[in-house]
């Protein structure tokens, strides 16, 4: 069909399920959707997995209709940025707006659940292995596994919080709409900057993909530069030998710390795990220690949050495990 991009591996091709146990599940951001398929009855194993570019499509439904055409399904857990009130998802990345039952009947399916996207990787941490790990912070054991911070940069910033028991809870939230708030002098010039153009500033104008190239425009403009990089992609590729996209990238993964451990103290983590698009790509810049050191600026508290573990999480498909275990969790087919 055209306008699919399978560029992501394929889990599982295996077609065995018949189609009134195939479920889909879906992980939706604002760039692109990550597709695969699990047996109803069956274990957890994630079948023809598929990626799709989100504004090479009309809408959701497309996307899902397209994907069932080559292995038909019952219905779909769908794991999006965003707020559901009633049948309409808020969301401000989306290319198109979302209706869930419009969706449901646009893609042919039975029923359609959506799930806010990190709501579903909230719920994917309890099966992280250790080898998807790499620490942050030199703290590596905590007391408790609950209340676990999950949080990460991608087209937005999102954010949730796991609380075990039986079953876990999951507590969405909507950070990357949150106030963003300054912490030294140089990021009240970026605030002072940003504020120009709008009557509200949130973490996502910062901590988020098109965020980075927003900082990175600012800083040009503080140091009389003109910026030479269109995109994300090519200002972190260029961080080696530009000094100002390694600035940008320096100053992002601190004021990423300052946000992270405000939230950790907010909600009284015990762990964190840091995930999201942007962060799979700016690892060497995460561990020089620009992140760390905000993450414990926190005053009174940064005793407290020296004992609270960051991990990064280097796993391409938490959002399609988050919804496999939405599915468990909460439905029977």
């Amino acid at each position: 069909m055209r306008g699919r991009v399978p560029t992501g591996d394929r889990t599982d091709s295996s077609q065995d399920a018949p189609v009134s146990t195939r479920i889909i599940v879906a992980d939706v951001g604002g760039t692109y959707a990550r597709l695969g398929w699990i047996d109803a009855d069956g274990g957890n194993a994630i079948h023809d997995y598929r990626r799709y570019a989100c504004a090479e499509h009309p809408d959701l439904a497309s996307i899902l209709r397209d994907y069932a055409a080559g292995a038909p399904c019952l219905g779909a857990v769908v794991a999006i940025a965003g707020v559901l009130e009633g049948d309409r998802l808020i969301n401000s990345n989306l290319p198109w707006p979302v209706s869930v039952e419009q969706t449901r009947a646009g893609a042919g399916l039975a029923w359609v659940q959506l799930i806010n996207d990190f709501e579903a990787v909230a719920n994917a941490v309890p099966t992280l292995s250790p080898d998807t790990l790499s620490p942050l912070t030199p703290t590596v054991v905590s007391g408790a596994s609950s209340p676990a911070l999950v949080i990460g940069p991608g087209t937005g910033l999102g954010a949730a919080v796991w609380i075990e028991g039986q079953p876990p809870r999951v507590l969405p939230t909507e950070v990357g709409q949150a106030s963003l708030a300054a912490g030294n002098a140089l990021e009240l010039d970026i605030v002072r900057l940003l504020l120009r153009n709008r009557p509200y500033l949130h973490n996502e104008h910062v901590l988020s993909g098109p965020g980075l190239m927003n900082l990175y425009r600012c800083l040009c403009e503080l140091r009389g530069a003109t910026p030479v990089h269109a995109d994300a992609g090519a200002l972190v590729a260029a961080a080696a030998s530009d000094a100002l996209a390694r600035e940008t990238l320096e100053t992002f993964c601190g004021w990423l710390g300052s946000v992270v451990g405000d939230l950790a103290i907010i909600f009284g983590a015990r762990v964190v795990y840091l995930a999201g698009g942007v962060t799979a790509h700016i690892p060497q810049f995460l561990h020089d220690g620009h992140f760390l050191q905000r993450y414990l600026n926190k005053g009174v508290m940064t005793e407290q949050l020296e004992r609270v573990p960051v991990w990064r999480v280097e796993h391409g498909q938490l959002g399609l495990l988050g919804a496999v275990a939405w599915y468990r969790q909460n439905r029977t087919g």
